[in-house]
């Protein structure tokens, strides 16, 4: 049995990603890990698809674009506080900051992130810049 814990956003990025945004590792569970990820105003991410796990996506702050491909279908939608989305196993995509502040969100991976090997860089549609 895992005992219930609780934590405060890191002040500090704890890594980066392999999309190259700012990421805070926040608690898991057997289920799912939880992060938050920020890229810088003007950035764009590397675009990443997922071998084994999927995300859900809370926008924090921030403006921008995601990017996404599955199965021949592709759809860019915009970013900003409030909008939540999801990255099924095998989706390509890629997003950017656009505006004055970082683009944060938190994301709940699904089962919880295996660590490295786990996202391969993919081609998308923006150049990235980090």
């Amino acid at each position: 049995m895992r005992h219930f814990e609780t934590m405060e956003l890191p002040s500090e990025p704890t890594t980066i990603a392999p999309d190259g945004s700012a990421v805070r590792i926040l608690p898991q569970l057997a289920g799912g890990s939880m992060a938050h990820f920020a890229l810088a105003p003007g950035e764009t991410a590397r675009a990443v698809c997922h071998r084994s796990v999927e995300e859900i996506w809370f926008v924090l702050t921030g403006r921008g674009e995601m990017w996404r491909e599955q199965e021949g279908k592709t759809a860019i939608v915009d970013l900003h506080p409030g909008v939540s989305l999801t990255i099924p196993v095998g989706t390509r995509f890629q997003f950017r900051s656009f505006g004055p502040e970082p683009l944060a969100a938190v994301a709940v991976t699904m089962p919880p992130w295996p660590g490295e090997g786990e996202a391969m860089i993919v081609t998308g549609p923006w150049e990235p810049t980090v």
